[in-house]
């Protein structure tokens, strides 16, 4: 696919992917791959999401505040997180886009169902450590494969029940540092190519855009009854990906 056709076909993905966040305030790493990967192969579509990624979830933590806390709180989650997803991305460089479609649909299927159904068992403060520890791991293997690490987020913030604005805090935190590591393995293994960084970069415009207009449409429709469609069309993108990644 010529390098136009990326940029448009991206543009208009982000433009969607963008507006999702800024209507719900989840989902867009998930949208944009799952749709990516309808028109090009998995490594692509993950490496044109990393800038806008990054500066989405950098723009979530700075507007939250008490970055310094969020990180006292949260560091053995961030380190293991962030190791983890350097360390993965630079063992699977070579994987074929099966393991890739498995791994990405297992984290949308996972991400769709916990914020539909599923309920975590509290974890005690004297665990908090240990599950930091076993979490972040987690997800950042799963994110080194796939890109998307937001389902063990959610499954220790879930059950660590943190109040919604340090849910949305801790989030963008986590989700910010597993995107630096990410990023710098995909330039060092040569998986981010001088073009596909140009794209990555000029769609940030279409995402901050997108955010823009989710934010403005938010009072205008039922929020949660969106929130549960656009979860169930994850819940069918994430298992059409592990059909193909299957089959």
């Amino acid at each position: 696919m010529v390098l136009m056709d990326l940029l448009l076909i991206g543009a208009l993905v982000f433009l969607i992917a963008g507006s999702v966040k800024g209507l719900v305030g989840i989902g867009l790493p998930t949208a944009a791959i799952s749709m990516l990967t309808i028109f090009i192969d998995p490594r692509t579509a993950i490496a044109m999401g990393l800038v806008p990624i990054v500066v989405s979830n950098a723009w979530q933590v700075w507007s939250m505040g008490d970055v310094r806390g969020a990180f006292q709180r949260y560091w053995v989650f961030a380190a293991a997180l962030g190791v983890s997803v350097f360390v993965t991305v630079s063992l699977s460089a070579e994987v074929s886009d099966r393991v890739i479609f498995l791994a990405l649909g297992l984290s949308i299927v996972a991400f769709a169902a916990l914020n539909l159904r599923f309920t975590m068992p509290a974890i005690p403060d004297r665990y908090d450590r240990a599950a930091q520890l076993c979490l972040g791991t987690l997800g950042g293997i799963l994110g080194g494969l796939s890109g998307v690490w937001v389902a063990p987020v959610i499954m220790y913030m879930s059950a660590r029940q943190v109040q919604k604005d340090e849910f949305v805090r801790a989030t963008g935190l986590l989700l910010f540092i597993g995107g630096v590591p990410f990023f710098a393995a995909y330039v060092l293994e040569g998986l981010l190519t001088p073009s596909l960084a140009a794209v990555s970069l000029a769609l940030v415009l279409p995402t901050l855009l997108g955010f823009a207009l989710g934010a403005r449409l938010r009072n205008r429709m039922s929020n949660e009854k969106f929130r549960k469609v656009l979860l169930y069309v994850f819940l069918l993108l994430g298992l059409n990906l592990l059909r193909r990644g299957l089959f």
